[in-house]
């Protein structure tokens, strides 16, 4: 019997270990070919269309984040901050400190360079995508709430559409993605717990980490913008000065680091040895994965923003992009390149390769911080990640006990996830998101140029010195729910 038993489960895992393989091999090649050509032409096209919107209007973009949260009907709405916090908490997980450490052992320095590439190009699309966010989202009770799936509803007419990339979002982020978090939270103890993977402990960080997803996620939209406004900025800020100190305390090697980057970035071997592991593939991947522009995720966020015109939230949406790739991204790449520890892919890559480095650079306690990091990283991520999922689970059908059930099964993948390396469940999210991303850059290409229209607008208002208003039918754009005549 026990040998039945053990043939059993042995079976099992070599059919596990199969289909992981086969997705692994789908999963690459989906990344590697069609969705970087296609995020990597739609980010350039955009720049093209927009006139470089991301650098041209970088300043103005700066002074919306400023403008204070509309009050109406007695309840305050979501400012232009607290949306890029909401989107800004999603985009930033563990990928910025894993990720970065992991594409510099594989890709080496150069693949730092051409991550800072594709963050300005791709933000271009970040701003189309969150201004059609806007331009098509739709009120829910006093707040609001949009993204892909509206606008391929309401300005394609394609509902069917939408339902099929809230349902790869939802399988994406809901499950997946915050599994995924749940777990390098809970594996970031092993460090301080002997034999941590065998005990108790990962179901007790496990219930733990579900109780507090819980009370963020069950206090609705203004719960989760109030906390990600106040963990965001805190979390950003401590790794930024950790990324500044070492910088300081290396000072004299900051110029060797940046001339080895871009010796390493233009090199022959580096760029086309082996395309998929090269330099500029890697570089790319990491900086649009990591960013998200054009994904399709952001833009939930972005609709939920009371603002007087959409081209606001596209441009505070470039901001969470350079948040992301050109500040904390960038805070990893110079802790790690300055420590003078080496990275080497499948040997010391990843959080390993990052603890090692930041011990080199000040000691035992970065370990700690680290640690910490990646705690507040990752708990953010839930927060946003969900509530992406919850947007796009009403827009499929807005009903509170459906909703009740799907913020119970969201806890339950936070709370199973703490516990075990889902190595199949993460890479079908890997897949579920490149097929979202296919989906909302076909539609936002197909799109493009009513967003293009609404910054027009928006400039065209700023050059008279009034304050942009955006008016949908004097623009001939139909089918918006919350933009009248009077604007929103």
């Amino acid at each position: 019997m026990h040998y039945r038993k053990d043939g059993r489960a042995k079976n099992w895992k070599g059919q596990n270990n199969m289909l992981n393989n086969i997705l692994t091999r789908v999963n690459d090649f989906m990344y590697t070919y069609p969705l970087l050509i296609l995020l990597v032409g739609a980010g350039v096209y955009f720049t093209v269309r927009t006139r470089f919107v991301q650098g041209r209007l970088l300043g103005e973009a700066f002074r919306v984040l400023l403008e204070k949260a509309e009050v109406k009907d007695g309840k305050k709405q979501v400012s232009s901050f607290q949306a890029l916090m909401i989107s800004t908490a999603s985009r930033v997980g563990t990928g910025n400190i894993a990720g970065i450490a992991t594409a510099i052992a594989a890709g080496g320095p150069g693949a730092v360079f051409w991550m800072w590439v594709m963050a300005v190009i791709g933000s271009a699309s970040a701003f189309i995508e969150s201004t059609l966010a806007q331009v098509y989202k739709v009120k829910d009770g006093k707040d609001f709430r949009g993204g892909p799936s509206y606008y391929m509803e309401k300005a394609l007419g394609k509902r069917y559409l939408g339902i099929i990339f809230s349902v790869l979002l939802i399988i994406c982020f809901a499950y997946g993605f915050n599994g995924l978090q749940s777990f390098n939270m809970s594996s970031s103890l092993e460090y301080y717990i002997p034999g941590y993977a065998d005990s108790v402990y990962p179901a007790v960080i496990g219930a733990v980490l579900a109780a507090a997803t819980a009370f963020v996620i069950f206090g609705g939209v203004h719960r989760i913008g109030f906390i990600t406004s106040v963990i965001v900025p805190v979390m950003a800020g401590g790794y930024l000065l950790m990324g500044l100190a070492t910088m300081v305390m290396n000072a004299g090697r900051i110029p060797e680091v940046f001339a080895l980057i871009f010796r390493e970035a233009f090199d022959g071997k580096a760029i086309f040895g082996g395309f998929a592991g090269s330099a500029v593939v890697i570089g790319i991947k990491r900086g649009l994965f990591s960013n998200e522009a054009g994904m399709g995720s952001a833009p939930n966020a972005s609709a939920s923003a009371a603002v007087s015109h959409p081209a606001k939230q596209g441009l505070v949406q470039v901001l969470s992009v350079f948040i992301d790739t050109l500040l904390i991204c960038s805070a990893t790449a110079m802790m790690l390149l300055l420590s003078g520890v080496e990275g080497k892919s499948g040997v010391l890559d990843g959080i390993p390769y990052v603890q090692q480095a930041i011990s080199a650079n000040v000691g035992t306690w970065g370990i700690h911080f680290i640690t910490f990091s990646i705690f507040t990283f990752a708990f953010s991520s839930l927060v946003g990640n969900y509530y992406y999922a919850e947007s796009n689970i009403k827009f499929i059908k807005d009903d509170k006990r459906l909703l009740f059930v799907f913020r119970v099964s969201c806890l339950l993948a936070v709370f199973l996830g703490a516990q075990a390396d889902f190595s199949v469940i993460w890479n079908v999210a890997d897949i579920t998101m490149g097929g979202m991303a296919v989906l909302n850059i076909v539609v936002i290409l197909l799109l493009g140029g009513t967003a293009v229209k609404v910054l027009r607008d928006y400039e065209e208002q700023k050059k008279r010195g009034v304050e942009p208003v955006f008016r949908a039918e004097e623009l001939g754009i139909g089918n918006t729910e919350c933009w009248g005549e009077e604007g929103l």
